[in-house]
């Protein structure tokens, strides 16, 4: 069992910066994929960004290829998604995921079982 627990939105203006954090139990952290999904108002949860147990391999959804980076810190068993260039269509609750079955992660939330509750991020434009 896994539980997650995001932290680090809020509001910013447009062209500003956001850290999120998501911070896991578990002493089994380090063979999780983890990802990063939103989910807009009135809008389906959407990936984000996604990396492997080793932090080797990452991936981004096209909208935030060049302004996103996500990286984890096994020791800490933290996940964190530093937001740049924020843009007011980045405004959603983003929730942290977890995959115990995929070195690397996916891209489909169905492959994750374990969820945080989420963080608003909210961008003004």
């Amino acid at each position: 069992q896994v539980q997650l627990e995001e932290s680090g939105g809020g509001l910013v203006q447009a062209g500003g910066s956001l850290r999120l954090s998501c911070a896991a139990s578990g002493r089994t952290f380090s063979t999780y994929a983890m990802a990063w999904f939103r989910q807009a108002p009135g809008k389906e949860r959407e990936f984000v960004a996604a990396i492997s147990w080793s932090g080797g391999s990452t991936s981004y959804t096209d909208s935030v290829k060049g302004r996103f980076s996500i990286s984890r810190d096994n020791a800490k068993n933290t996940v964190n998604l530093q937001m740049n260039s924020l843009k007011p269509e980045d405004t959603a609750v983003y929730y942290c995921a977890a995959d115990p079955t995929r070195y690397v992660g996916s891209s489909n939330s169905h492959h994750y079982d374990y969820w945080g509750q989420g963080t608003q991020v909210t961008v003004s434009s």
